[in-house]
């Protein structure tokens, strides 16, 4: 092999390599190039900000838009919702009470009125029990009356306090004598007269008293003549004759006298005593906490003579008290009770059902339903609304009725209540709304109808899709070259005019527009935006839960 040694400054080339040729350019070309290549750069960016915007509209297919023209038409927003329709006012007449039936006087289809007598109850035990009731309410009384009496003791009579026997602080219980009142202000003489001078004495008659050792005299009066004879001083027969004389203030039970009736004059003397005498008792067990007398004092009949209290007395009082209380109570549960045996109607209405007739016998509740009325004044109706929608409903709005069994009627009523008490089912709560129909023509009770609650009504609107309005409040509007020239597609979407439009009201199908937009004028809506749009509907609904 021969071997070619170089110099260590000239450059050694292997065998597997070979020398790449460099292209060298005059200065002034490099130049051009590097411009051409910024120029390039610079169409890019104008093109990707004014042109591929209108390049992108204009490649946008014409199935991608449809022409909606705006019109004019009614709009109507509402809530819709499903029940059955009931009277307006319903009642089950039941028993309260046993007992047999002695009048029933009505029938079915009858009106009534209310409070009219629908079922009169044989009633004779729970009269008796009324009577009972009335007895044990008497007695109570009675015994709270004696306790409550004995709480002060009072004379009976008139007369002057000769003895008190008990001091303030005394304990008592019934009978312990508490003053002695003597009535001096008349005195009785008592005198004896032969039998047969005593039978022509009267009671009433005059009588003139001597008193004895004075011998002054003193009108009286026959007082009584006893019946009974009695042997008197030397074996003579006598009676005995009472005669009344008025105190002239020195009168005692010490002094005595003889008396004449007429020309008959007594059979011996006698003494004066006190017309009469009594002794004031404790009624009831106590304490004294008051006396309001003392031995000397002048009472007449009822004076307060002592107050006996403590907590013996007023247990006593009041568990008398608390006796009356129940007996009033039961007496007026017997009364109730027999309001329950008249039987009558708390609503006007028409009987729909008499299932009990006179001589029938009733067991209470355990009977059932006696009759069945209706108020057929007029009918309402209960749907259940979404929480989304109960907002828009209040007492007073117009509902549209229809019922699949009255098919070519439209009934109309009005909503009466929207209740707040929702029920929620799987996260989802709908509200019952009450709706009144005062004229319901064929529509019967229990009739599933269709209720279509009316939340707005616009007529003559300039509307358009709601899926045409943009975001932005903007929709695009037709300009020429858009459509087609039927005007049936759109065939350029980048000739539609972004038109500023003011709108009103709406619903989730169409809007009305009241300024920026005629009539006639056309609307680019998405495709994807307008499927389900109703041609030509001019009825919004907004469903409800049935």
């Amino acid at each position: 092999m021969d071997v070619t040694q170089a110099n260590s400054t000239e450059e050694v080339l292997l065998p597997t390599e070979k020398k790449r040729p460099s292209l060298k350019l005059p200065k002034k070309k490099k130049k051009w190039v590097k411009w051409l290549l910024l120029a390039v750069v610079g169409v890019v960016v104008l093109w990707w900000i004014f042109l591929r915007p209108k390049a992108d509209l204009s490649a946008v297919t014409s199935g991608q838009y449809i022409p909606v023209p705006a019109v004019r038409q009614d709009l109507t927003v509402s809530v819709d919702g499903s029940g059955a329709v009931t009277p307006i006012e319903s009642y089950q007449v039941s028993a309260l009470t046993s007992g047999e039936i002695l009048q029933a006087p009505f029938e079915v289809g009858d009106q009534i009125e209310l409070g009219a007598l629908l079922y009169q109850l044989d009633a004779k035990e729970a009269q008796a029990t009324i009577a009972q009731a009335q007895l044990a309410l008497r007695q109570a009384q009675l015994s709270y009356d004696t306790v409550a009496h004995g709480l002060t003791a009072r004379s009976s009579a008139g007369g002057v306090v000769q003895t008190v026997h008990v001091q303030k602080g005394d304990l008592v219980s019934p009978g312990t004598p508490i003053a002695d009142i003597t009535d001096t202000s008349t005195m009785i003489l008592s005198l004896p007269f032969q039998s047969a001078d005593a039978a022509g004495i009267t009671p009433g008659q005059s009588a003139q008293v001597t008193l004895s050792g004075t011998l002054e005299t003193l009108s009286g009066t026959v007082e009584s003549v006893s019946s009974a004879d009695l042997v008197g001083a030397g074996g003579a027969l006598v009676r005995q004759v009472q005669i009344r004389v008025s105190n002239p203030g020195a009168l005692t039970a010490e002094q005595s006298a003889t008396a004449s009736v007429g020309a008959v004059s007594c059979a011996g003397s006698g003494k004066f005593q006190a017309s009469s005498r009594q002794t004031v008792t404790a009624q009831t067990s106590g304490e004294i906490t008051e006396l309001y007398v003392t031995a000397g004092s002048q009472v007449s009949t009822g004076t307060p003579v002592a107050a006996i209290g403590g907590e013996s007395a007023q247990n006593a009082l009041e568990n008398a008290a608390m006796g009356v209380e129940s007996a009033q109570l039961s007496l007026q549960r017997a009364q109730d009770a027999l309001e329950n045996y008249t039987i009558t109607s708390p609503i006007s209405g028409t009987v729909i059902e008499k299932n009990f007739k006179a001589g029938d016998k009733l067991d209470g509740m355990e009977s059932g339903a006696l009759a069945v009325i209706f108020d057929l004044s007029g009918l309402k109706l209960t749907i259940n609304v979404s929480e989304l929608d109960i907002s828009q409903l209040q007492p007073g709005q117009e509902v549209e009725i229809t019922a699949e069994a009255l098919p070519d009627q439209v009934f109309y009523g009005v909503v009466d209540a929207v209740s707040i008490n929702g029920t929620t089912t799987k996260g989802f709560t709908t509200y019952p709304v009450t709706i009144v129909l005062e004229e319901f023509g064929d529509l019967n009770p229990g009739m599933n109808v269709s209720a279509k609650v009316i939340i707005f009504q616009e007529t003559n609107a300039l509307c358009i899709p709601v899926s045409a309005v943009n975001s932005d409040g903007t929709i695009l509007v037709a300009a020429p070259g858009a459509l087609s020239e039927d005007g049936s597609t759109v065939i350029d979407p980048s000739k539609a005019e972004r038109r500023t439009v003011t709108l009103g009201s709406g619903d989730q199908e169409y809007v009305s527009v009241t300024e920026g937009l005629e009539e006639g004028e056309v609307v680019l809506v998405p495709v994807q935006s307008s499927a389900g749009l109703g041609a030509g509907s001019s009825t919004v609904v907004v469903a409800a839960g049935g």
